[in-house]
């Protein structure tokens, strides 16, 4: 365990030793990957949007007999049972609800009003304004260099953006893996930093070993940005699966969507219908071919292919531009005391440098 907690308004606000998240991430952040990392001393977050509202109850009181550390729930807000799903995180007294998409501003005042803190994630400064108005207690501001749906602005260049435009606490995301991006992090104003993939390769992540095995291996160049899956810009490895999507005419993408949709219909237990009509709501004000609203609405499937059942060759792999320098699975309290001892040597080392910009910083302890 880390030798000195470093407090800042993040760690403040949920009452967590150390200012890292471990991210919602679909079929991966589930009940021993967080309570691994909030035992550690980071928030850990469930990702609820592949659990039934039954499935996500016993993952939360799971997480609970596990660890009495805070943690987080993550929430889709355009969820048709979003409401039904806040009202769990109320009763069973979790700590923290984060968002994939900006809540609404009644559901952030009923998570208030129950004492649940509210940290949506945001891709842009003026959706960090908007929720910052709303009544949010804090952002996750996530760049470019972040794995899953993500935006073209770089880290570097959006976070001083948020930074500067809202007066709650900012967690950085996107590209972040030891203590030196911490450091860099605290430097830009941010109060944190948020890491899904550092977190996914790890020793407690329930990920299979082959498909760790697939981002070990992997270089900067073979984590890519793609909209062949669903229509929106999606960072992942690039795999045989990806470059066919890439490569295929729309009616080649309609004829191995149509496959592909069969086959992962019977995991899902989803009619036809359902699958059509979930596609379509992700298609709303995007311009998707036919083929990209059957895979939208597969995504999670193809997610789960590979997440769960270790298909590297049928499954999906989100991943942060940072897997291609991720060599090594520690323990989730083994990453967050390197990634603590990381920022304290060099943070001690700029102070017995002289006077320096970092100066600023607060103080370990």
């Amino acid at each position: 365990m880390a030798e000195r907690e470093w407090h800042t308004a993040f760690t403040k606000l949920v009452g967590v030793r150390y200012p890292i998240v471990q991210t919602g991430m679909g079929w991966v952040a589930g009940p021993r990957l967080v309570s691994a990392a909030a035992e550690a001393g980071a928030l850990g977050i469930l990702a609820s949007a592949t659990m039934t509202t039954e499935q996500l109850r016993a993952a939360v009181q799971e997480v609970r007999s596990r660890t009495d550390a805070p943690f987080g729930v993550n929430l889709r807000a355009d969820a048709g049972d979003a409401a039904e799903r806040v009202g769990l995180i109320i009763d069973e007294g979790v700590r923290v609800a984060s968002f994939a998409l900006a809540p609404s501003r009644e559901l952030i005042a009923r998570l208030k009003d129950a004492g649940v803190v509210v940290i949506p994630s945001v891709g842009a400064r003026r959706h960090a304004e908007k929720v910052a108005a709303w009544g949010a207690d804090a952002v996750i501001v996530q760049g470019g260099e972040g794995g899953g749906h993500t935006g073209d602005v770089a880290t570097t260049v959006l976070l001083p953006q948020v930074v500067d435009a809202v007066d709650i606490p900012v967690v950085a995301a996107g590209g972040f893996r030891d203590g030196r991006g911490l450091l860099a992090a605290l430097a830009y104003g941010a109060a944190g930093i948020a890491m899904g993939t550092r977190f996914l390769l790890t020793s407690d992540s329930t990920v299979p070993d082959a498909v760790k095995a697939e981002y070990l291996k992997a270089t900067v160049k073979d984590v890519t940005v793609t909209t062949a899956v669903d229509g929106l810009p999606h960072r992942m490895l690039r795999t045989e699966l990806v470059a066919s999507l890439e490569r295929a005419g729309r009616a080649r993408a309609l004829a191995r969507a149509v496959r592909h949709a069969a086959g992962f219909r019977k995991l899902s237990g989803l009619s036809w219908s359902r699958m059509v009509r979930d596609g379509l709501a992700m298609k709303h004000g995007k311009d998707l071919s036919w083929s990209q609203v059957l895979l939208a609405a597969n995504t999670p499937m193809l997610l789960k292919a590979s997440m769960v059942e270790g298909r590297t060759d049928l499954g999906v792999m989100a991943s942060g531009q940072v897997a291609g320098v991720i060599e090594d699975l520690p323990s989730c309290a083994e990453l967050v005391d390197r990634v603590m001892a990381e920022a304290h040597t060099v943070l001690d080392r700029l102070h017995a440098s002289g006077p320096h910009p970092l100066g600023t910083l607060p103080p370990p302890g």
